[in-house]
């Protein structure tokens, strides 16, 4: 796999799993972590019976969830940026991936038009490239 085909299938695998890590993290932990339970900050439910250890302050699945988004996420930055250095992207376009990356769904669709992008760029070249005739 060349170089530059590396750096974009590592992005576009990083892109996924932050998306999926951050959508669990912003609809699933964090609500069961403010919202459910008695010693929850902002309570609105008990938690069910049985199920202490996975809501309010002290939910595990902060730990399951927030933690490996954490690590994932910078990873996700550090590949952005070398995609960047390798493609000549702008300041612009370049921090705007990388945030992208901390909005819900929002990283998933930079994602998929970066890669359409790229499918069609690579269209393009393979045109430009005339093929011998056997």
């Amino acid at each position: 796999m060349e170089k530059k085909r590396l750096a974009f299938t590592l992005y576009r695998v990083l892109a996924y799993v932050a998306g999926v890590f951050l959508l669990l993290l912003t609809f699933v932990a964090m609500p069961a972590k403010y919202l459910v339970s008695q010693t929850a900050r902002f309570s609105l439910v008990p938690a069910p019976a049985g199920t202490e250890r996975l809501f309010g302050e002290d939910s595990v699945l902060m730990m399951l969830v927030a933690i490996p988004h954490g690590y994932v996420y910078m990873a996700y930055v550090l590949v952005v940026i070398w995609v960047a250095l390798e493609r000549r992207w702008g300041a612009g376009r370049t921090l705007g991936v990388a945030i992208a990356g901390t909005i819900p769904f929002v990283g998933l669709v930079v994602e998929h038009r970066l890669a359409k992008a790229e499918k069609a760029a690579a269209g393009k070249s393979a045109q430009a490239v005339p093929v011998g005739e056997g």
